[in-house]
């Protein structure tokens, strides 16, 4: 076990929530400049701005709007993003020298950020399979090497939420993801994933919860 992966097992022993974890781990890897993907109401970058004194820059990406194309339960009106947005605003404020809001989808904002520039970047996106694919891969770049991308909503289960909406795809695609580019994956605790960027470190995937064992997807379609 190298020192990365026992950085990794040891936040997670000490953590009691996601909250917990991903203040923990920014603490530790003493991240600096960060990216949140998926912002919605602010409450969890008002923590990690609050907690975590080692960031210097956060960026924020979020739409902020009602998407027509996507089918998921957190597709609210533009009524309900605007006071969002507002919300927002008003608990980052006290931080307002340290965040970059870039309000768009992935795809319309991401090149605002340099290749190689991210410590880390947390995703909490539209979880489709559209979704991930297009933020792993948009974001993936912006990383730089030694760097690590974490993320919400790990289901194990494709029917996140009723049958009505869109499959979640998070897991099994980011697992896909990290073999394709070669970087080592964890699942842990609450849903979340973590992937290391690091060119000495071929893909593995380490469960950390023992619950993801088949990453195939014909059995959950059936």
């Amino acid at each position: 076990m190298d020192y990365n992966e026992e950085l990794v097992r040891e936040c997670v022993s000490q953590s009691n929530s996601r909250l917990e974890l991903w203040i923990h781990f920014l603490k530790t890897t003493r991240v600096r400049n960060m990216l949140e993907l998926g912002v919605f109401q602010g409450e969890f970058s008002a923590r990690l701005l609050d907690d975590c004194g080692s960031i210097e820059k956060y960026y924020m990406i979020d739409p902020w709007r009602h998407l027509d194309d996507w089918n998921k339960p957190a597709n609210r009106d533009d009524n309900d993003f605007e006071r969002f947005f507002a919300e927002t605003k008003s608990k980052t404020e006290f931080a307002a020298e340290k965040r970059i809001i870039l309000r768009g989808k992935t795809t319309e904002v991401v090149e605002d950020i340099a290749d190689n520039e991210l410590d880390f970047a947390y995703i909490d996106g539209d979880h489709t399979l559209k979704g991930i694919t297009i933020d792993l891969i948009r974001l993936f770049p912006k990383i730089k090497v030694g760097g690590w991308i974490g993320g919400d909503d790990f289901s194990r289960t494709i029917w996140q939420h009723a049958t009505i909406f869109e499959p979640t795809l998070v897991f099994p695609f980011a697992v896909y993801f990290a073999e394709a580019v070669d970087a080592r994956i964890y699942a842990l605790p609450y849903s979340q994933f973590l992937i290391e960027k690091d060119n000495a470190q071929p893909f593995e995937f380490i469960d950390l919860t023992g619950n993801y064992y088949r990453t195939s997807l014909r059995e959950q379609f059936l």
